[in-house]
């Protein structure tokens, strides 16, 4: 998903928000007025009066605003010694959240230098410019002012050897010539099955609750996130590529594969839990040679080309190779769709789950109902009939964006501005985007380290939506081969829908337990209480 981002654009969920303006008709003109002449039989046109002079007092407009420039706070410090240590903070000393939290408080400003992970030897250069607020991070997707070429994962970027020796789609920057034609294939690649989607999520989620619930008979709990990666990826398969993973080669290694080619590329930002002089020392210092993952790679790659052949036909007419276009569909369902699937859905468990039965039963109450008036069916139709379980999602994404951190290059000379200062940045600079301090911006959402799953229904909250950015972009936008947000922005949204609607379906309420893993949250489910009204 995510900028990190995965994406599927072309399944568009046609979702209108209300505007607080009034609409101005598109072609107005001005019209005389026919009026009766006093003099004459005949009609005459007669142009309105003119609106009458202004009294002579001096009106003063107030001025907007204007936010002082203001010196953009913090530093780098010495070559080497800096990002050591600022590493050392980042991972251990303080942890992600606190890095930078105190730094804020230290600078009294959203907006300072720092250096970012992983720093040398793997990033020849770890200085950026963090913006940490709801106001500053939309920089980071304004196109005329900054580029995202080669900084997908940050102030690093994988061996090319890890995809096949390209530089992948989310490596690229609308700006570069291959940049439209790859996400239009994606865009394609979304739109030639969708009438599989649907089908093919409920059976495969089916299944996945079924196993669920009888490891919970057995051994009185289960874990969610190995039942949900073999679901996710099965159904990423079987709805796009029309292939079961269980009847070819693969069989069911495709989540494990999966896994072991992400950590090649992901290491250096990661804390796996290993011994701190084995971790530190080597995984965020070192790259891993890409050749151990080599035969697992070409596993996948195989199973995507064999099943690929209506979109690889598409990408030869958009002047795209077979074989670029393979490891981009194989990078795009594996690492953005499946990588996403694997984040968020245990995520956005863990909220709903720790909010309790009153919400459950809500959302029990209104999935079955507009269910049942659909005579059963799930659609994308009825899904929009269910404004609390879309908000739930929505809020989901907000608290705890699947992909934090987001990264550009200004192009030229700018000025970024936060809530209370305006700040200068020079062409060349990396900005720093950390969205979960963006998306629980206190002067935008209220109450904004709290999970209200309500937040987003309404009028009000349809207004809100345009803050919540998980995507590479406002939720409002769509995403287009002119901008780096998520292509798949409205399938990851549709199918994080269908795991809500397919749960409360099955369940009135369940339990869990939830801790901290690499990506994303754990989650063990202790109890699935089936439906019963």
């Amino acid at each position: 998903m995510a900028s990190s981002s995965v994406s599927f654009s072309s399944l568009h969920l046609q979702m209108q928000f209300p505007s607080s303006k009034l609409p101005t008709p598109k072609n107005f003109k001005f019209e005389p007025t026919l009026q009766l002449a006093s003099v004459s039989d005949k009609l005459s046109i007669v142009p309105p009066a003119p609106p009458p002079p202004p009294p002579a007092t001096n009106v003063v407009l107030p001025e907007p605003k204007k936010l002082p420039i203001r010196k953009i706070p913090g530093d780098y410090g010495l070559p080497l010694i800096g990002p050591w240590i600022d590493r050392q903070d980042y991972f251990y000393n303080q942890g992600r959240d606190e890095f930078f939290r105190s730094r804020i408080q230290k600078f009294q400003s959203t907006v300072f230098r720092t250096n970012m992970p992983p720093g040398p030897l793997i990033s020849c250069n770890s200085k950026v410019i963090a913006l940490l607020d709801g106001k500053s991070f939309p920089a980071l997707f304004d196109t005329d002012n900054v580029e995202k070429k080669d900084l997908f994962t940050g102030t690093f970027m994988p061996s090319t050897e890890l995809t096949g020796g390209y530089r992948v789609l989310s490596y690229l920057d609308p700006s570069e010539p291959n940049h439209a034609n790859l996400k239009k294939m994606m865009f394609f690649l979304l739109s030639h099955r969708r009438d599989q989607v649907i089908p093919e999520f409920q059976n495969c989620y089916t299944e996945m609750f079924e196993n669920l619930e009888g490891e919970l008979a057995t051994k009185g709990k289960a874990s969610f996130g190995q039942a949900n990666d073999q679901a996710a990826f099965n159904f990423l398969a079987r709805s796009l590529y029309g292939a079961n993973p269980v009847d070819s080669k693969l069989g069911s290694d495709g989540p494990k594969l999966i896994s072991k080619w992400v950590l090649f590329q992901l290491h250096p930002l990661l804390v796996l839990g290993l011994p701190r002089p084995v971790e530190d020392g080597i995984l965020h210092n070192f790259s891993l040679p890409p050749f151990l993952i080599k035969k697992d790679y070409q596993r996948l790659y195989d199973f995507f080309y064999q099943n690929s052949t209506p979109i690889l036909d598409q990408a030869e007419k958009l002047g795209v190779s077979r074989d670029e276009a393979c490891h981009n569909l194989l990078f795009a369902t594996c690492f953005n769709s499946f990588g996403g699937m694997k984040i968020f859905f245990p995520n956005m468990l863990k909220w709903v789950g720790r909010a309790g039965l009153k919400l459950h039963t809500k959302l029990a109450q209104e999935i079955r109902s507009v269910i049942r008036s659909n005579d059963g069916k799930i659609t994308m139709g009825a899904m929009e009939r269910m404004p609390l379980m879309k908000s739930t999602v929505y809020e989901a994404l907000r608290i705890e964006p699947p992909v934090p951190s987001q990264y550009a290059k200004a192009k030229r000379d700018f000025v970024v501005e936060s809530h209370n200062a305006a700040f200068r940045i020079k062409e060349g600079e990396i900005l720093f985007g950390f969205q979960p301090f963006a998306t629980k911006d206190p002067k935008i959402f209220d109450r904004s380290n709290e999970f209200l799953p309500d937040r987003f229904v309404g009028e009000n909250g349809d207004k809100l939506l345009k803050h919540v950015v998980w995507s590479n972009g406002p939720e409002t936008e769509r995403s287009t081969v002119d901008n780096k947000q998520c292509a798949g922005k409205d399938f990851v949204v549709l199918v994080s829908r269908l795991l809500l609607v397919e749960l409360f379906l099955r369940y009135d309420s369940f339990d869990i337990e939830a801790a901290v893993s690499p990506l994303g949250a754990s989650v063990t489910l202790t109890s699935l209480k089936r439906a019963s009204f």
